[in-house]
Parts: C-alpha cells; structure tokens; sequence
C-alpha cells in the first residue's frame, strides 16, 4: 500500500507549509486560487456523471442518501468536529487567515468532500488495492499538495487534520477492493462515479461561492448506489 501514504503526506506538507505561510501569500492567489480549484472538481464531477450506465438508481441513492444524512444531522456534526478542532489547534498555534467562524466552517466541509471522498481518490485507492498500481493516487497528491496549501493558509493548521479520514476512507478502499469488486458489475461501477461525481459537482459550486450545497449530507449516497443499481439491473434491466 502506497498510495494513501504519498496522498496522506502530501496533504499534510501542504497543510504545514500553507499554514506556515498564512497572510504571506499573496491575497489575490489565496482569493483565486480556491476558484480554479472549484472549477476542477466541478469539471472531474462532469466527466465523471457522464459515465452513468442507469440513471432512476443513481438519482434515487442521491436522494435518499441526501435525506439520511439530513436526517442524522451530518453535516452540522462534521462543522461541530471542524469547529472544535479549529479551537484545539488555535491554543496551541496563531490563528491563521482572517476568515469568519461560518466561511470557515463552509470552506472546510467542502475541502473535507473534496480530499476524503473524490471520485479519484476513491477510486484511486480501490484501483490499487485490485492490481497494486498507486498511479491514480499519486496525481491526486500532486493535486491536494497545492490545495492544501492554498487552503491552509486561510483556514490554518486545521486543514492539516484531514489526513486522518482521508487515509482511513483509502485504507479501508484498499484492503476492501478484493472483497468489493468482484461483486461488482461496470454498470454498478459506473453509477457510482456518477453519483460520486455529481457530489464532486456540488462541492465545485460550494468552493466557488456559487450555490452552498449541504455536500456532507450527500456522503451517504455513496453506500446506496451500488446496491440500488443492482437491484435496478436485476428487476428493471
């Protein structure tokens, strides 16, 4: 396993340096730099819906999944974790940027989306955990070593705290690829990404400012697709 490794420690550089940093990066790249980044999830969420193979369980898993998670309240316990963290970290180190509690708090469940559960890390690790090729994840810790600088150096040394459920989701991908993708057809695969991808959408509008979407409540959309495009290929196929 080396992939979430590479993906975990370049998370935690950029975090370290862009924190370090802070104000002294140039506003206009802080202010701009998280637009470029939005506008790549939003474009990898695009390319990755088009692959969908059926789209009624995609939709419905995007659905129910979003009501769970409303239901359950994860997307305010997610904030509460980050805002406890942020106070942690904040005793113990200088306040980094000069963001609010709420920017704060929105600029960081989108990132939190956009480092654990992107369709390339999921992927990514799932893919090397099937043949031993860390490929996909190794482009993705080149992608998240810049990210996190960027982000850090607004949001401060909290960013550097993702590494822990990053690695954990990609860990937990790894070593259960061998048990996940023999049961699984491409269409199942497909529908996935796709719904992987509209989250990635989603969390494109949130960092661009344009549409804050409850992105954490989407997550367990993820543990519904599968299962709903097959019973939709067994029954309606």
């Amino acid at each position: 396993m080396l992939g979430p490794y590479v993906n975990g420690v370049s998370v935690l550089a950029g975090s370290l340096g862009g924190a370090m940093l802070g104000s002294r990066l140039s506003k206009n790249l802080r202010n701009r730099m998280p637009m470029v980044f939005g506008c790549a999830s939003m474009g990898l969420g695009v390319a990755m819906i088009v692959k969908v193979k059926s789209l009624p369980p995609m939709v419905l898993a995007l659905v129910l999944g979003s009501i769970l998670g409303e239901l359950v309240h994860l997307e305010t316990g997610v904030q509460k974790i980050a805002a406890k963290t942020r106070k942690l970290i904040e005793k113990i180190s200088k306040p980094s940027g000069d963001l609010s509690h709420d920017e704060f708090l929105e600029k960081f469940v989108a990132i939190m989306v956009l480092f654990c559960v992107s369709g390339t890390g999921i992927f990514g690790a799932m893919s090397e955990g099937m043949t031993g090729d860390p490929t996909l994840l190794i482009v993705k810790a080149i992608l998240d070593l810049f990210t996190s600088a960027i982000f850090a150096a607004s949001l401060g040394y909290t960013v550097a705290t993702l590494v822990v459920p990053q690695f954990a989701i990609q860990a937990a991908l790894y070593f259960g690829a061998a048990f996940i993708m023999p049961l699984a057809t491409p269409a199942m695969v497909a529908d996935f990404s796709a719904c992987g991808g509209l989250i990635m959408l989603a969390t494109g509008f949130r960092i661009c400012g344009i549409k804050q979407f409850a992105v954490a409540n989407m997550i367990p959309s993820l543990f519904l697709v599968m299962p709903l495009s097959a019973l939709w290929a067994k029954y309606m196929g």
